[in-house]
């Protein structure tokens, strides 16, 4: 059953409205637009239907924080209103309303409006859920292409997923840099960026085979051909920009693939960025991928146990990675643990 919130600051209007929907839908009324937003926390409605003549707050401009949100700006709305202006009607769709209704209506005349945009809603979203399944199988194929290549690093791809996603969720849980995280929550798809961390390496598709699945200890030639992966992968990125549009989850992995190997102190690669100059994906995806390294055999040296590379990690911090969020890793190093245990 469809939920639908209306939000009306007259009783009157509000049991009549009640009264036309119950059985069809599950039904929340409200009297003013703060308690729309109160309740928004908990619950997320198919479709709002807001009265624009409201003390305290409009709705017009309840519109406008609804439409700011990327949690709710997605919610069909449907304006109600007694006012027969045409510059009214003409301000609700500008605002983003889905329709205009003009009191007094029939039961009838409702119901047929809802159901109208409640299908187009659900049209939208199963074709939202076929491009994000789409897009999700593109970053898996191109992340499964660069894991073949490089016969080293088995699993490294979806277990600093794994990491990435515990901190993205941990930093918002406990506030940290609640500034730059401000609304994460909603304006972050966590999903899309754990899932977009799979490209963080898609540059090493470039890099020779003799160099990549080397069993020995690269020279210092070598290495610096090693970092070209990074710029390699940007322009990889970039190109399937240039072609198939700024899409939120490659806006994602540009930031992953561009700077997961800046350092905290300003001495990583490729731009020797600094401190809160690396975007906050890179100063993330640094310490899940410098763990899962540390952790992992390669051909060339043995795993670190758990404990180990913890001690590494803290020893670095301020210096290669992000004392605040080292601090946090420190908080919530089982579970890393359980991740690489589980993966390896």
């Amino acid at each position: 059953m469809k939920t639908i919130f209306i939000v009306d600051d007259s009783d009157t209007s509000l049991l009549t409205e009640k009264q036309a929907l119950e059985g069809r839908y599950k039904v929340f009324t409200m009297p003013s637009a703060a308690k729309m937003f109160s309740l928004l926390e908990k619950i997320t409605p198919d479709l709002i239907l807001l009265d624009i003549a409201m003390p305290e707050m409009n709705g017009f401009v309840a519109m406008e924080l609804l439409q700011k949100d990327e949690g709710y700006a997605k919610i069909p709305v449907i304006f109600l209103t007694a006012s027969v202006d045409e510059n009214v009607e003409a301000r609700c769709f500008q605002l983003g309303a889905v329709d205009f209704i003009t009191k007094p209506f029939s039961k009838l005349a409702l119901i047929n409006r809802i159901e109208s945009h409640l299908n187009i809603a659900n049209m939208v979203r199963m074709r939202t859920e076929r491009i994000e399944k789409l897009q999700n199988g593109i970053i898996s194929v191109l992340a499964d292409v660069v894991e073949s290549r490089d016969k080293t690093t088995g699993g490294h791809i979806e277990r600093t997923s794994k990491y990435v996603k515990l901190l993205i969720e941990e930093m918002i849980a406990r506030d940290i840099y609640k500034e730059e995280m401000q609304n994460m929550k909603k304006d972050w798809n966590i999903d899309i960026a754990s899932i977009s961390a799979r490209l963080h390496d898609i540059g090493k598709i470039t890099i020779s085979d003799l160099i990549l699945n080397k069993p020995d200890k690269l020279t210092p030639d070598e290495f610096e051909e090693v970092k070209t992966h990074v710029k390699q992968g940007e322009h990889i990125i970039n190109r399937i920009i240039a072609e198939t549009g700024d899409a939120e989850f490659l806006r994602y992995a540009k930031l992953f693939v561009n700077c997961h190997h800046e350092r905290w102190d300003g001495k990583g690669y490729p731009n020797g960025l600094k401190e809160k100059d690396i975007p906050l994906q890179g100063r993330i995806m640094a310490i899940a991928d410098v763990y899962d390294a540390l952790v992992s055999e390669r051909p060339y040296k043995k795993a670190f146990s758990h404990e180990n590379a913890v001690q590494i990690i803290t020893e670095d911090s301020g210096k290669a990675f992000d004392p605040k969020i080292v601090e946090l890793f420190c908080k919530i190093e089982v579970q890393f643990k359980g991740i690489s245990t589980k993966q390896q």
